[in-house]
């Protein structure tokens, strides 16, 4: 296993994993500056999602292109949609940086996901993908609360120049560190889709949109859930976002090393229905301080705890389009990411309820799971995964 390489592409998704997460800790800060209700501010939320649905079916286009360039050129537009974030003087603007910010975002997992495959033996391609994803998990357990400090202590503004630096950085440890791995074969533009043919990926897409889309409805609104209903004070969103990425990044590192020793779709499904618990369980308890702190941790697991199993997964069955595969599930993650920012904002401002986005998507949580398991009993439980070519 490329130890180094692999670090390297955990920088990109570092960088990612900060660009996607500070927003919500520091959403109401936002929401004050830009001069917008906070269910408004979940805009910049869904315009970084929107960001990476668009960006993700661009990867068509650059089947033929290397796959070292291609992670190259992604890096740099991180870094500059991060520092267009900064600059940005109004809410429109912002929106239309958070929109740059996410183009990279799908093809950066899922290119990466393909390298960091080829990075490892077939064995430890579970574990290989994990450490990928893993930088975003640290993003969330020390880069999101250090930015989330930078905003409350100097200007949110310097915490977005932070991430373009962070993006520079991964540019370069990636030109330095991951060698020129061997490409993929050219199937053509019609070739790219012929694995949508088949139920595996869609089971897959279907499973993480609706898991998403019930799981992010709460997620999004985690600020105003523990500022305004836990009663924190809006400094100890700092902390408090530690303890989130904590749970993200052990949700992350435990799924990884159990999607290596037993049926990656199982565990995928195991983790996602474990979310239903925990969110009822918010919506009763997430009044009393302790109870939302422990609960928002293993709510976050949950949420983390799918995503290398099921990106190391679908490459194996887009065999003839990994690429697009790979960039596809982060379209069903981001697009779900996008549709629960704006449907929890409905149900908030329906119920005038901070706390109901917790419970409102718990059906579509069950609905994809149950998806997961399906793909788990029917095709992998005696056949297990295709192997990538």
């Amino acid at each position: 296993m490329n130890k180094r390489g692999l670090f390297a592409l955990a920088l990109g998704t570092f960088a990612l994993g900060i660009t996607e997460y500070l927003t919500m800790g520091i959403l109401g800060m936002l929401a004050a500056d830009m001069d917008v209700s906070i269910s408004g501010a979940g805009a910049f939320i869904s315009a970084y999602a929107g960001g990476v649905c668009v960006g993700a079916p661009a990867l068509l286009f650059a089947r033929k292109m290397a796959l070292k360039k291609l992670m190259l050129l992604l890096a740099a537009v991180i870094m500059v949609g991060n520092l267009l974030a900064a600059v940005a003087p109004g809410f429109w603007t912002f929106c239309a940086a958070r929109f740059i910010s996410g183009l990279p975002h799908g093809a950066y997992f899922g290119v990466g996901a393909i390298v960091a495959r080829k990075l490892a033996s077939p064995s430890k391609a579970a574990s290989a993908v994990a450490i990928m994803i893993g930088g975003m998990t640290v993003a969330t357990l020390v880069g999101v609360p250090a930015g989330t400090l930078i905003s409350n202590v100097a200007s949110w503004r310097l915490a977005y120049v932070v991430v373009g630096l962070s993006a520079a950085a991964t540019f370069m440890a990636i030109r330095y560190w991951v060698p020129a791995v061997p490409g993929l074969e050219d199937m053509g533009f019609k070739g790219q889709f012929r694995f949508m043919r088949t139920l595996p990926p869609w089971l897959i897409f279907g499973g993480v949109l609706l898991g998403q889309i019930g799981i992010y409805s709460w997620y999004s609104f985690i600020d105003p859930q523990l500022t305004l209903v836990a009663g924190f004070s809006r400094d100890s969103m700092s902390w408090l976002m530690v303890l989130a990425g904590f749970g993200m990044f052990a949700g992350n590192l435990v799924a990884g090393r159990l999607g290596d020793r037993f049926k990656p779709a199982a565990v995928a499904a195991s983790v996602q229905a474990s979310a239903i618990p925990v969110l009822v369980l918010f919506f009763y308890l997430g009044h009393y301080k302790l109870a939302a702190v422990l609960l928002m941790v293993l709510g976050t697991a949950a949420l983390f705890g799918s995503g290398s199993p099921l990106q190391s997964d679908i490459v194996g069955y887009a065999r003839g389009g990994e690429m697009l595969g790979a960039a596809c599930i982060q379209i069903a993650y981001n697009a779900g990411n996008a549709i629960a920012a704006w449907f929890g904002g409905k149900v908030i401002n329906y119920t005038d309820s901070y706390m109901a986005p917790a419970v409102v998507g718990l059906p579509l949580v069950a609905v994809g799971a149950l998806m997961l398991m399906y793909l788990y009993y029917h095709y992998e439980r005696r056949n297990g995964v295709p192997q990538a070519r």
